[in-house]
């Protein structure tokens, strides 16, 4: 069999089912596990992804009002790869290719029986379907159910872990501007690593929020995981946040409870790692069960080693 994945969470499926060695093609996003990158690429972007989080907002914002995808995928390269299932989604015009210009693709360049198989999962219960999704397409069902009931068991033992604790507010921050805060799972990520989600909906788009309404809700914890973004793009960035009037005001600020994650690793890409970001969420809501070592993946804004960098912005 023949895969072709233009998502980074599908490719990590696809990888975690024992799949690896049929993949013959990757999104340009596809960076996870070690040697996938070295798979031709079959998508690129259509607007320049540097400068700050307001300048990419308006690039996408551009391409979408003029009824345009914010991807491009790459006919001769999938007419070389010949696949045989591909791999895609319609959840998000922004977050991958979308499952029409894939479908549009395929019709103009390769053979009828090409299986195109879309997955777009809103919150944990059609994360786990998705995976059995996948698996029933490359027929790794097996995998797939050993899969779901270890990651259920590791998410069911970091939720017992906090079910009698004082649960704080969490605020996951998705794009730092304009603000939005993280919908989708990840707020049923903060209930299972023991916090409050505020500012969003288990299975709903990230929304946009007003600077007001953040004041308002005065979180007692605030990650900030904008999507695609890495901890030293998220730093390179992050004064457009703290930068907003009142800022230091704010509990989560003033007792130094603002992290900053990976966001493009773990928490917006709904794959097997899902439960790492859940881990990830519980070492930073309760320290004192989970935290035994700094977690590589997330920093406290308050004491990394940057902070002179960040707090002089």
């Amino acid at each position: 069999m023949r895969i072709v994945s233009l998502l980074p969470s599908t490719t990590e499926i696809v990888t975690s089912l024992g799949k690896k060695d049929e993949l013959v093609g990757r999104s340009h996003e596809c960076n996870y596990p070690d040697g996938i990158t070295s798979l031709p690429s079959c998508t690129e972007l259509k607007f320049n992804p540097d400068g700050n989080s307001y300048a990419i907002d308006q690039r996408v914002k551009a391409l979408l009002q003029e009824g345009l995808s914010v991807y491009r995928v790459d006919e001769d390269q999938l007419k070389t790869l010949n696949p045989d299932i591909i791999l895609t989604q319609d959840h998000c015009e922004v977050c991958a290719a979308s499952f029409d210009e894939v479908q549009s693709a395929v019709q103009s360049t390769l053979d009828s029986d090409v299986d195109v198989v879309s997955v777009s999962p809103t919150d944990l219960s059609s994360w786990v379907q998705s995976i059995r999704t996948i698996a029933e397409a490359i027929d790794a069902q097996e995998a797939a159910e050993e899969l779901t009931s270890r990651m259920k068991s590791e998410l069911q033992s970091i939720q017992q872990k906090t079910i009698e604790l004082t649960p704080p507010k969490v605020l996951s921050i998705e794009w730092m501007d304009p603000l939005m805060t993280a919908g989708n799972w990840i707020p049923e990520l903060v209930l299972v690593a023991g916090g409050i989600p505020v500012g969003s909906e288990s299975g709903e788009h990230s929304p946009e929020i007003s600077w007001k309404k953040i004041k308002r809700l005065n979180p007692d914890i605030i990650t900030i995981i904008p999507c695609g973004y890495s901890i030293e793009q998220t730093l390179s960035g992050v004064s457009e946040l703290t930068s907003r009037n009142g800022w230091e005001q704010l509990h989560a600020v003033q007792n130094k409870q603002v992290y900053i994650a990976d966001g493009d690793h773990y928490f917006n890409r709904p794959g097997p790692r899902l439960v790492d970001s859940a881990r990830i969420l519980a070492e930073i809501i309760h320290p004192s069960l989970f935290r035994k070592e700094k977690h590589p993946e997330w920093i406290n804004l308050a004491t990394h080693q940057f902070r002179e960098k960040v707090t002089s912005l």
